[in-house]
């Protein structure tokens, strides 16, 4: 296939598509270690809140390099000849006087504080800058009816609360190390293969935008997540997740905005085809959605709980969803694993059933892993065992308790959640049978060889990337 009538086969699009990727990962990696030292200088580390699962300190303003790594990959992407006409139009412009405004205001958010009201007006804001510029969207398909052209004014509000819907459900979902630039990196696969297919599939340019603006986003989330995964050594604060929540909801107002419902035909046929040929155009405006379900019910569950205890439903708790998952024993890691599974279930589904809207093998597909997902979530404490002669082999977690080479393992170790049963940093067991086995091995009163607790994040300001350190270190 060739792109525009011009010399240049679809496989090279690809490779620029990846390189686009590429760049954004790698810019983001590069920034966030002298982003991480910026924001310990500067301070940006406040204070544990009670419904936090952290226990020290961690410096935030992750999303500084986020941004720079979205402000490099779109300017090599302006620069390829492939993207050529995506920047003659105004939406790469308005994206970026979106992320800008809001990616300051959470800047400073991260380092002093910003008044909830006040930021969710900058929200606004931003998403009103962004209409101005032309990033909007203009129709919506009304199965039945066909296309219905929006007024400006009711393009402008749907617009903006997507934009506020997206944002806020970023920053709900930000609970865990890794969590919420996993998810978001999920979700925006699942858009680029749905904007490419729309692009390709069906020969329709006005999704090369958003096809773009999903591949510079998973970068971005690619890049940051080795700085950010259990334990983190910088969270991404508001900063980052708000800047994520705008960007991925620009890809779908792009494609929502731009793309003619009629040019896909889905209102041709009887009304159960139209029907079916209408999913296709429904997924962009449901899939950012789809890393809203955990956390608005997560939100409702939260406000019932406060409200019957005679709490406020804003008082701060530590019954979370995340929170729930490791208190039910789940480690800090398969925790976050799981809330992954289930997102890529729902937003890859969504993709599948856009394409095969009317296959039963879709449908199956997804109640199984559906009810695999359920057997995972009710054996939080799986953890099978290896062969002695394969324990230095593995993480200390899989070992055999009884085994002299899987002692330290057996106590705790680097997970934590061992069988030692005491509940220790984020859920897990306590490291104290880890200093006991020690103790036991011929070591009594030794405190060289003692394992404490790193902090609830794994790590200092300035520590190791570490879940234990040893005493006295």
């Amino acid at each position: 296939m060739w792109l525009n009538g011009t010399a240049k086969p679809l496989g090279q699009l690809v490779r620029e598509y990846l390189l686009t990727l590429c760049i954004a990962a790698a810019v983001t990696y590069l920034l966030t270690g002298p982003a991480r030292k910026f924001a310990i200088a500067a301070g940006a580390m406040p204070e544990i809140r009670d419904r936090d699962v952290h226990s020290e300190p961690t410096p935030r303003l992750g999303g500084i390099a986020m941004f720079g790594g979205m402000c490099a990959a779109l300017l090599v992407a302006s620069q390829l000849q492939a993207f050529e006409r995506v920047f003659e139009l105004n939406e790469p412009k308005a994206l970026l006087s979106g992320a800008a405004l809001i990616w300051l205001i959470g800047v400073l958010d991260d380092k002093w504080g910003v008044d909830a009201l006040l930021k969710l007006g900058a929200q606004m804001i931003a998403a009103g800058v962004m209409v101005l510029q032309g990033l909007t969207i203009l129709w919506i398909p009304v199965p039945g009816v066909g296309t219905v052209v929006l007024t400006p004014m009711q393009g402008t509000l749907l617009t903006v609360a997507l934009v506020v819907i997206s944002i806020n459900a970023v920053n709900f979902v930000d609970g865990l190390d890794g969590l919420a630039a996993g998810m978001v990196g999920i979700a925006s696969a699942a858009f680029f293969m749905y904007a490419y297919r729309i692009w390709f599939g069906y020969g329709i340019e006005a999704a090369a935008p958003a096809a773009l603006f999903s591949a510079v986003l998973l970068g971005m989330c690619v890049g940051f997540l080795p700085h950010n995964v259990h334990p983190a050594r910088i969270f991404m604060g508001d900063s980052g997740s708000m800047l994520l929540g705008l960007v991925l909801a620009a890809g779908a107002i792009s494609i929502t905005g731009q793309v003619d419902p009629d040019s896909l035909k889905v209102f041709a046929g009887s009304e159960k085809q139209a029907v079916r040929s209408t999913v296709p155009v429904f997924i962009p405006l449901v899939l950012p959605l789809t890393i809203l379900a955990i956390p608005m019910l997560d939100l409702l569950l939260a406000v019932v709980r406060r409200t019957w205890r005679g709490q406020s439903p804003f008082a701060a708790d530590r019954g979370h969803l995340h929170h729930r998952l490791l208190e039910m024993g789940h480690s800090h890691m398969r925790a976050v694993l799981l809330m992954y599974f289930w997102s890529a279930l729902v937003a890859f589904g969504m993709v599948a059933f856009s394409v095969q809207a009317d296959n039963v093998w879709v449908v199956l597909v997804a109640v199984g892993l559906s009810a695999a997902g359920l057997v995972l979530l009710l054996l939080p404490r799986f953890a099978p065992k290896t062969p002695s002669w394969a324990n230095r082999l593995v993480p200390p977690r899989y070992r055999r308790p009884g085994d002299a080479a899987g002692g330290e393992g057996a106590g705790g170790g680097e997970r934590g959640d061992g069988p030692g049963g005491a509940a220790g940093p984020r859920g897990g067991p306590a490291p104290a049978g880890g200093a006991a086995a020690n103790g036991a091995n011929g070591t009594p009163g030794s405190q060289e060889h003692e394992l404490v607790p790193a902090g609830i994040s794994g790590s200092t300001a300035v520590g190791e990337r570490s879940r234990w350190r040893r005493a006295g270190h």
